[in-house]
């Protein structure tokens, strides 16, 4: 019998001696895990224990891929405002931490895109392409790194760069009653910046699905998708959403203003904003103020549009131009949110449910509306037509008001009130028809020179439109000092109106003198 020992034997022996040896080199590479579970869930928050170590604005990971917001850090537990479906979660469910705070995806891979607030692509065209992210919240640009507002944007609507300038890197609020007219002047001004080097950013917050496949639908038709993103949550998703999405949509723009870019961005509507906060306030128990807001409620508003600014030319120069939009009710633009906007932004555009039903559109409300910034960005030819617009526009509202009773108005009366009504109707302008600069300069000293005033009201809309077609005329050298920071000049002034005159005699024969004719005075008001 052989003594030899089994070759199998010694290939088993020779394995387990190495798999000893490889087990006595492994050292067991650690991780702890914060593991806690859910207390309590309710509509769109959760209370969460077993988290000793997690801060404020941490993201934290609970099943099913939901995430969530650390908002109440206390001493026994967390108050989390969730950013999924909430109705998924039960008492007892894990939660762990994530170590991070909540961020976007940003880049050029985003332009063009209808996102969440949570960079989730929501236009069918697959995942959003970026290598880069940013956390929500961000600091404002220091004040040392700020430049002056000197360089305008031309929304194309002519009440608005004439009376109402805003200059890129400011804050305009957009107020007004529902339904008068807010988003259309957004969409109108997004739509003008095609061909002008700015990119666009349009926040929906909690808006009808209707109504925001409505903004998509205009922007895809006219172009304006390629230099546009659009942040978009709708009314029947967790109010966290609505609460996170305007400082999302903000740090996808200031990723570009950060290369030297300028970007206008459009939150829509900030209404929706704070009801949304005051909602998981109220559901997280914090102590309600005024109106039933919390405490807090300026502070989330101010902390957003302070980062809108102009960054200085050694930080690249970009600009971040933000149009928040609010709902007033009653036209009561005293109330608690309106005011604490109002004092927030660097002017406001009032649009009047009056002047809506009357069909003056855009609705704006001149008196009640103003730039604190834009007229030192505001072109110089603008200036030159603007200061004495506004003044006769005012005396007309006024005098308006009295000749209603049926009062005997003398001649120079009549004439400043059928002067004031050519100005009402030339600064009419049908929706989704951004004017160029050649054509709203034209149109304006048309009307300082009392070119209209011989044009019965019915011909009004040809008269315009004749007169801004005869724009085409004027000089290339004239068109190129409307861009310029120099004054026109007298002979400049003199060509435009010329040629406003000759465009208007082809539509209303014998225009008459330049200081009006007897045809306005004759007319009763």
């Amino acid at each position: 019998m052989s003594t030899e020992p089994d070759p199998l034997a010694r290939v088993f022996d020779r394995a387990f001696a190495e798999l000893g040896r490889a087990r006595e080199a492994v050292v067991p590479d650690l991780v702890p895990r914060e593991v806690g579970r859910v207390r309590m869930v309710s509509t769109g928050i959760a209370t969460v224990s077993g988290l000793p170590g997690a801060g404020f604005e941490e993201l934290l990971a609970f099943p099913g891929g939901i995430a969530g917001i650390a908002f109440n850090v206390d001493e026994d537990e967390i108050g989390v405002v969730l950013l999924g479906d909430y109705w998924r979660l039960h008492a007892g469910d894990e939660v762990e931490r994530t170590g991070r705070v909540m961020d976007v995806p940003v880049g050029d891979g985003v332009l063009g895109r209808i996102v969440d607030p949570l960079g989730r692509p929501l236009d069918g065209n697959g995942p959003v392409h970026s290598d880069q992210r940013l956390p929500i919240e961000r600091p404002a640009a220091a004040i040392m790194d700020r430049a002056p507002v000197t360089v305008p944007l031309q929304t194309g609507i002519k009440v608005i760069d004439a009376l109402i300038p805003i200059g890129r890197g400011q804050r305009e609020l957009i107020l007004g009653d529902r339904q008068t007219g807010k988003t259309a002047i957004a969409i109108d001004t997004i739509l003008n910046q095609r061909g002008r080097d700015v990119l666009c950013v349009y926040c929906a917050i909690g808006q009808r699905a209707s109504a925001v496949a409505k903004g998509i639908a205009t922007l895809r038709e006219r172009g304006a998708m390629d230099y546009t993103v659009v942040v978009v949550t709708e009314g029947n998703e967790p109010p966290a959403l609505a609460y996170i999405a305007p400082y999302a949509a903000t740090s996808i723009a200031e990723h570009f203003v950060e290369s030297g870019r300028d970007v206008l961005i459009v939150y829509d509507d900030l209404t929706h904003h704070a009801r949304a906060y005051r909602e998981l306030s109220l559901l997280l128990r914090r102590p309600p103020g005024r109106e039933a807001f919390p405490g807090d409620i300026f502070y989330i508003h101010s902390r957003l549009l302070e980062r809108a600014t102009r960054l200085r030319q050694e930080l690249g120069g970009g600009s971040l131009t933000a149009l928040p939009i609010i709902e007033t009710e009653g036209q009561d633009i005293s109330a608690y949110i309106p005011t604490n906007l109002i004092s927030i932004t660097d002017g406001q555009i009032y649009l009047s449910p009056t002047l809506f039903d009357l069909g003056v559109l855009p609705a704006i409300d001149v008196g009640r509306s103003v730039s604190r910034v834009g007229g030192k960005a505001q072109r110089a030819a603008y200036r030159a037509v603007a200061g004495d617009l506004k003044l006769a526009y005012a005396q007309f509202e006024e005098l308006e008001t009295f000749a209603r009773f049926g009062a005997r108005l003398d001649e120079d009366t009549r004439k400043t009130i059928e002067h004031g009504r050519r100005i009402r109707a030339c600064l009419r302008q049908p929706e989704f028809a951004p004017v160029p600069v050649p054509a709203q300069i034209t149109v304006l000293l048309a009307l300082t020179a009392k070119l209209f005033d011989e044009v019965p009201l019915d011909r009004m809309v040809e008269a315009e439109r004749a007169v801004q077609a005869a724009a085409a005329q004027i000089p290339a050298d004239v068109c190129a000092r409307f861009e310029s920071a120099g004054d026109l000049s007298a002979a400049d002034r003199d060509v435009i109106v010329g040629i406003a005159r000759q465009a208007l005699a082809q539509v209303w024969p014998a225009p008459g003198p330049v200081a009006g004719g007897a045809a306005a005075a004759d007319e009763e008001p």
